[in-house]
C-alpha cells in the first residue's frame, strides 16, 4: 500500500490531502464548531461538492484536476470573504483560505506540464498535416 502512495506524484497528493481536509474543515465548521445558526446550517453542503473530485485526483485522472482546479477557487473566494468575520470564524476562514490555495497551487503546478505536453503534440500534429 505504501509503495502506491510513494508512486504518486507528490502535487497530486499534497492536493488530494488539501481537499480531503478542506471537506472535514467545511462540514466541522458549519456543523459545530461555529454554524451560521445555532443547531448548524444548510450551509454544512458546501462540502459536497469536494466529495466528488477526491477519487479523481487520488487517481490522477487528469479531467478531474482541471475541473476541481475551477472549483477550488469558489473555497478561495469564501475563505477571503468570511475572513473578515471575528472569532472563531477569523481562523476557520484563514484556514480554509490557505488549504484552497494549496490546492489550487498544486493543481496548476501538477498540470503544467501535461498541458505543455498536450500543445506540443497538438502542434506537431497541425504541422504533419500542413505537409
Amino acid at each position: 500500500m505504501y509503495k502506491k502512495i510513494l508512486e504518486k506524484n507528490p502535487y497530486q497528493l499534497i492536493a488530494t490531502a488539501a481537499f480531503v481536509d478542506l471537506f472535514i474543515l467545511c462540514v466541522c465548521w458549519e456543523w459545530f464548531i461555529s454554524p451560521l445558526r445555532p443547531d448548524g446550517s444548510w450551509l454544512i453542503l458546501k462540502g459536497v461538492p469536494l466529495l466528488f473530485a477526491i477519487p479523481g485526483l487520488w487517481k490522477g485522472k487528469i479531467y478531474t484536476m482541471q475541473w476541481a482546479s475551477m472549483l477550488i477557487l469558489l473555497y478561495i473566494t469564501e475563505g477571503l470573504v468570511r475572513i473578515t468575520e471575528t472569532g472563531a470564524n477569523f481562523w476557520l476562514a484563514l484556514l480554509e483560505t490557505l488549504l484552497a490555495t494549496t490546492a489550487f497551487i498544486c493543481l496548476l503546478i501538477y498540470l503544467k506540464p501535461i498541458k505543455a505536453q498536450a500543445k506540443s503534440l497538438a502542434k506537431q500534429s497541425a504541422q504533419s498535416e500542413k505537409s
